[in-house]
């Protein structure tokens, strides 16, 4: 499994670099909070609407321990997807890096600090 870092990934960001970032979790874990720029790609169906095989794309979800990104990345390389890489900290990770994000619970962790 191709591993991205988070130091690797929010290069690619700032840079501007063309890649699609997905998270594969729910809708509703999305429209909470996501990595900004992000695809939310929760189910199969949306992957022929949303991505080519000669995209550039980089998939995570909650944790390193969830499995739905793990997934999605075995399903699109098996595919004939070929440049595909998996970030497996997630927003766990990037929100514990002090990141920014995106949706309607982005400002909640830091509301509760203040």
């Amino acid at each position: 499994m191709n591993l991205i870092s988070r130091e690797e990934l929010k290069a690619k960001i700032d840079s501007g670099h063309d890649f699609k970032l997905v998270m594969t979790l729910s809708e509703w874990a999305f429209r909470a909070k996501h990595i900004p720029g992000s695809l939310n790609i929760d189910n199969v169906s949306k992957v022929a609407e949303l991505l080519r095989p000669d995209d550039e794309i980089v998939v995570y979800c909650s944790d390193e321990n969830c499995p739905a990104s793990k997934f999605a990345f075995h399903q699109l390389t098996t595919n004939g997807f070929e440049r595909v890489s998996r970030y497996a900290g997630g927003i766990a990770d990037w929100e514990d890096a002090g990141l920014p994000l995106e949706g309607e619970w982005a400002n909640e962790t830091e509301e509760a600090k203040a």
